[in-house]
């Protein structure tokens, strides 16, 4: 959606804090002219018979102005926050929609600059500097109207001054504008650098990098520091220029102002008024330089946000796409192939796994392993041939559809920052039982250390489940999988930090969900050895495919990597107890 939408969107607010801000801007007007009439008739003529009117007149504008004032503002405010929380829950739902592709390109620190700090700036732009942009416009107009009503000669100073403030002014944006469109990437960078560290802490630590994390944290601090300094002696060498200007104006006013007085062309109310004017009218001309940057930062956070409003998903579902229900669970691939930037990762895949059945998947690092689980997932399409969910081509499935009927064990375990029990309920949390989510905790082994803590399922985990071990954040990943009960289940090296023991119950766990269709990629021969089939990719294709001891009779890689794992077993068990 476009910026324009949001705002159309609340057209009424403005035009209610429009009226506001004219009829605030009226009473302004009207106050010289009260001026006026108490130099003139008052002090001048002795009419003091008015002077209560009068006096009754200010107060009124003065309370008048302030009610108006603030139904203006208030409205501004609320208008420009409702704008900005709305923008950023459209962005933020725009970039869920995004494909894989998309984060594959696009790192995490820019990504949150983007939904925080753009955001920020075009909610400002909409708000209160928008309003002060408006309110100076019309505020400027108004005054110059005025006072062409009281001297059209003494209106020539302020005419001849303004455009060349205006000259200023507009200098300032373009010079500043390429400075704040730098800003924010540098921003974005600062950002990465700071979320990165943050996320890695451990391997920060572990690798001893904190030295040249702090080096890389203080250039990118730096190159803001910097960008920051040009933007303010960007500022200062138009700013008071601007200042003097505004300054000028008043002091020619009344040196020019008063010669019309001497020589009898206006009243000293004329000029008393006049001035007052010439008062109103240097704060908008002093503040065009600072609305003209803050504008022009939130110009350049809207194009920021409108080049990422105008990614489109890679993956989406087309015209007539089916929502299949739930499926039986028989996962076809057929003669896939898969690129990802002109490199090939798959090449004339073929397997078919029947509902309840089990395929073991294994390869060495690159094979092509995760990107099975990133084609069925359908993070991707692939390039030639068919990914299948029970007959239907996936591309035929709504995602929604297809991602409901698989459940999905990463390699690289992520949890929330919130309780255990929230993290295992995560795939189906509308329907789903403390019952079932403890019994998925057992399935998974977990259930074990899970009641061993103070708070049991409602303890907090931290960022990326800091303050549990490998073993058992993969367990909890399990439990979450389980517990979604999908008809097919596909674990990513999802045992790879558990000792064999609990690898082995959990297998076993795995075997009895009868109705489940299983795919396991795995490295470790002990976790496919007892799949009804067994696929062996190298390079992108299938090497060898068959049951455990079809496999081993080949006495090709499955055989040769069964020989070498188990021989390792064997010679550390042979050890173990000398070691010890």
């Amino acid at each position: 959606m476009k910026l324009s939408k949001y705002i159309a969107k609340s057209w009424y607010l403005y035009l209610n804090a429009l009226v506001a801000m004219l009829c605030s801007i009226g009473l302004d007007m009207i106050y010289p002219f009260i001026t006026r009439s108490l130099i003139d008739d008052v002090i001048m003529d002795g009419q003091t018979q008015l002077l209560m009117k009068l006096l009754f007149g200010l107060l009124s504008i003065g309370l008048g102005r302030a009610f108006f004032q603030f139904v203006k503002e208030f409205t501004f405010d609320y208008t420009s926050m409702s704008i900005g929380s709305r923008i950023r829950v459209g962005l933020f739902k725009h970039v869920q929609k995004l494909s894989i592709r998309f984060f594959d390109k696009n790192n995490t620190g820019e990504l949150m600059a983007r939904v925080k700090d753009d955001v920020d700036n075009v909610w400002n732009a909409l708000g209160y500097v928008g309003m002060l942009a408006i309110e100076c416009t019309i505020h400027t107009i108004m005054v110059l109207v005025c006072m062409i009503g009281i001297s059209p000669a003494l209106t020539i100073i302020p005419v001849i001054i303004m455009p060349i403030v205006a000259y200023h002014a507009v200098a300032l944006e373009k010079k500043i504008g390429k400075v704040y469109d730098d800003l924010s990437e540098e921003n974005a960078a600062l950002t990465t650098v700071v979320q990165e560290n943050l996320t890695g802490v451990r391997v920060v630590k572990a690798f001893a990098r904190e030295d040249y994390e702090i080096e890389k944290f203080a250039k990118h601090n730096k190159n803001y520091y910097d960008l920051s300094m040009k933007q303010s002696k960007i500022s200062l060498r138009y700013n008071p220029n601007i200042s003097f200007l505004t300054r000028l104006l008043l002091l020619l006013v009344v040196l020019v102002g008063g010669g019309f007085v001497i020589t009898d062309k206006i009243s000293l109310g004329d000029l008393g008024a006049f001035t007052e004017y010439a008062n109103n009218i240097i704060w908008p001309m002093e503040m065009i330089g600072w609305l003209s940057a803050d504008l022009a930062s939130g110009l350049a956070s809207a194009k920021k946000i409108k080049k990422i409003w105008g990614e489109q998903p890679e993956i989406a579902d087309k015209q007539g796409a089916k929502d299949i229900g739930r499926a039986k669970g028989e996962v076809s691939f057929e003669n896939v192939s898969f690129n990802i930037n002109d490199t090939q990762v798959l090449n004339n895949v073929s397997f078919t796994v029947p509902a309840g059945n089990t395929l073991g998947i294994m390869g060495v690092t690159g094979s092509g392993k995760t990107s099975i689980i990133n084609l069925m997932e359908r993070f991707y399409d692939a390039t030639e041939g068919k990914v299948m969910l029970d007959g239907n081509d996936v591309k035929d499935i709504t995602t929604e559809s297809l991602r409901r009927n698989l459940s999905v064990v990463m390699q690289d375990v992520f949890l929330f920052s919130d309780s255990i029990k929230e993290n295992i309920s995560i795939g189906r949390k509308d329907n789903i039982t403390d019952e079932l989510i403890e019994s998925s905790a057992q399935s998974a082994r977990a259930a074990g250390f899970i009641g061993k803590l103070t708070d049991k399922y409602e303890t907090v985990v931290g960022e990326r489940g800091v303050g549990l071990s490998g073993g058992q954040k993969q367990r909890i990943s399990i439990a979450r999988a389980i517990a979604k009960q999908a008809p097919v289940l596909i674990l990513d090296d999802s045992t790879s930090a558990l000792d064999m023991e609990t690898e082995y119950e959990i297998q076993k766990e795995l075997e009895a969900m009868k109705d489940t269709t299983k795919i396991i990629i795995a490295h470790r021969i002990s976790a496919v050895k007892q799949a009804d089939e067994i696929i062996v990719l190298s390079g992108g294709s299938i090497a060898e495919r068959g049951t455990h001891d079809e496999l081993m009779a080949m006495k090709g890689i499955y055989y040769d990597t069964y020989n070498a794992q188990y021989s390792a077993s064997n010679f550390l068990e042979e050890v173990a107890p000398d070691v010890g």
